[in-house]
């Protein structure tokens, strides 16, 4: 699970810093900047849960069989899909009922941390 997790996260932040540059290269003159500024939102959450699935990802190299920590690394993959992949695609389509997508994105982070929490609670 943890070199799953590793290439998951490898590959978002790969994509979290081609999005990023395109969005500042490639967007600013097209988008409005309430889109431009959701569309960067998304980037930001992008790599900052990266960060966390890399972090997941090694507390797995020392507890393999730890639920908490696979469910939480599950979560961190689902809240990046759901929240940022839901603003980058409400940013380029324009489509905002997109928006509605967003929130559960969140809730997935928001387990994921919590999972977290309760799997270095048990574990450490």
């Amino acid at each position: 699970m943890a070199k799953l997790l590793l290439l998951l996260a490898s590959f978002s932040g790969f994509t979290g810093v081609a999005l990023g540059a395109f969005a500042a290269h490639g967007l600013r003159a097209k988008l409005p900047e309430n889109l431009l500024n959701a569309f960067q939102t998304g980037v930001q959450y992008q790599l900052w849960h990266t960060a966390a699935l890399i972090g997941i990802a090694l507390l797995l190299l020392r507890w393999p069989e730890s639920t908490l920590f696979k469910v939480s690394g599950g979560l961190f993959v689902l809240g990046i899909v759901l929240f940022s992949g839901s603003l980058y695609a409400m940013a380029l389509s324009g489509i905002g009922k997109l928006g509605i997508i967003t929130p559960f994105g969140g809730v997935s982070f928001l387990l994921a941390w919590l999972c977290m929490g309760a799997g270095v609670w048990r574990h450490l």
